[in-house]
């Protein structure tokens, strides 16, 4: 079960999920202050009423959606906990933990395809058709217009870098000390990108000092387009009265987005209880919660098998460590294995993980999963600017192509990073102070011309 191993700062108050109070700290996501309440049912999904549980706490997955304050389909793990928020499951009836319309997931044990289930009977197929969309959906639409938006704030610089994490932060400082004026937007609340809890590595050294004012925390970059031949990000950070949407005018970009927790197919894998490795290190690290008393971690890559001793650390027990192949490190856990997972079970939770190793098939017991693989690069604020993408076998993922200076073929746009496929935090580092440079290059040739 879900464990509290350490007490993160910040003010204690309570929050409200359907008339329970849940302790929870001001400023941490609302997903993390539910999981260490214990709640891991966060939503039912759309046609099967399947539990669903917080995966990636990225915004990536879908998982942990949530109506919070009257907005159905809020991202909990994106939504810091606030004194008086009141959160409710949704497609779930009478409530998430116990969901009658469960049983369309029994009585339709291979599928069900409601597109032709009584079609051309008349008064059948309207009823089906009724049935269907019922059933299914995200939540219900507010009854209340919302409030009116607050006006849009532009800003002209020289450059634009979106991401803070290593290669977002080099970048950044390389074109500072060209002279430029540059804006990083991060949507975390914090700098560091994936090596802000340390996972799976920290960063070989002190991340690039810049000026105030240049990054923008809590700032998601939503588009990059090109109007009359000006070059714009729009981004949405959090206002007094709600989102207030900026328009940042800039030749150059970098784009250094990192990427997306990835997921592994084996059956089963959207139970609650099973959550990407990224997921599992920054709650243990950030905010002090350990998904499990015993956690199966399973994947590929360097963090594998530090996420591993990371969770034995905090007084977990981590009975199998499953390499999806390649030969085990010498440092590895005497409950490593090479193979490959192939079914998670449990009624509403993680009960155990059936995997298969060297030809024979197994079963660990144990409370939760973690997926441990290299991220899935998050390319499409990049190719919505012009950038194309490729495919690396090597890694199994598609990636913003891009060449060793960052140059995209489109001018002025530059990729560095995560995004353009994994590597190490100083691998991006580097990455990221050559993208900055030949950007703050490209704007001095422009300006010459």
């Amino acid at each position: 079960m879900v464990r509290t191993v350490h007490v993160p700062a910040g003010e204690r108050c309570t929050v409200d999920l359907e008339g329970e109070s849940i302790e929870a700290r001001a400023g941490e996501p609302v997903a993390a202050s539910l999981l260490a309440a214990g709640v891991t049912t966060f939503s039912r999904s759309v046609k099967y009423h399947r539990p669903r549980g917080a995966y990636c706490l990225a915004g990536a997955c879908g998982q942990c959606l949530m109506d919070v304050d009257g907005v159905p389909n809020v991202p909990t793990c994106r939504v810091p906990a606030r004194p008086g928020m009141k959160l409710h499951r949704q497609n779930a009836f009478p409530s998430g933990d116990v969901d009658v319309f469960e049983a369309v997931d029994w009585l339709f044990p291979r599928g069900m395809d409601h597109h032709e289930m009584f079609a051309g009977v008349p008064v059948a197929e309207a009823v089906m058709l009724h049935v269907a969309r019922a059933l299914a959906g995200l939540g219900t639409l507010p009854k209340e217009a919302p409030p009116p938006r607050a006006p849009a704030r532009d800003e002209r610089v020289d450059a634009v870098v979106v991401g803070a994490g290593p290669a977002g932060l080099a970048a950044a400082a390389a074109l500072a000390a060209a002279g430029r004026t540059v804006r990083v937007l991060e949507r975390e609340a914090v700098t560091g990108g994936g090596c802000a809890a340390g996972f799976p590595e920290q960063p070989p050294a002190a991340l690039p000092d810049l000026p105030a004012g240049v990054v923008q925390c809590a700032c998601a970059a939503v588009g990059l387009f090109d109007e009359g031949g000006r070059r714009f990000v729009a981004a949405v950070s959090k206002g007094e009265d709600g989102p207030v949407l900026r328009r940042f005018e800039a030749p150059a970009v970098v784009v250094a987005t990192g990427g997306y927790p990835a997921l592994l197919p084996f059956e089963n894998n959207d139970l609650p209880g099973v959550y990407a490795g990224a997921a599992v290190a920054v709650l243990l690290r950030r905010h002090g919660i350990r998904v499990g008393d015993t956690v199966a971690c399973v994947g590929e890559g360097p963090g594998l098998h530090l996420l591993a001793r990371a969770l034995r650390e905090a007084g977990a027990e981590v009975p199998l460590v499953l390499q999806l192949s390649g030969e085990l490190p010498p440092d590895a856990l005497p409950t490593a294995r090479v193979g490959t997972p192939q079914r998670a079970s449990g009624l509403h939770h993680v009960k155990a993980l059936r995997f298969s190793a060297g030809g024979v098939e197994d079963r660990v017991a144990c409370d939760a999963v973690a997926v441990v693989l290299p991220p899935s690069p998050a390319l499409e604020l990049a190719r919505q600017g012009g950038a194309q993408v490729q495919f690396l076998e090597a890694w199994n993922v598609f990636a913003v192509q891009a060449a060793p200076d960052g140059a995209t073929g489109v001018p002025g746009l530059y990729a560095a990073g995560h995004v353009t496929g994994p590597m190490t935090a100083a691998e991006a580092l580097s990455a990221g102070a050559r993208a900055g440079k030949a950007a703050a290059e490209w704007l001095r040739t422009r300006e010459a011309a």
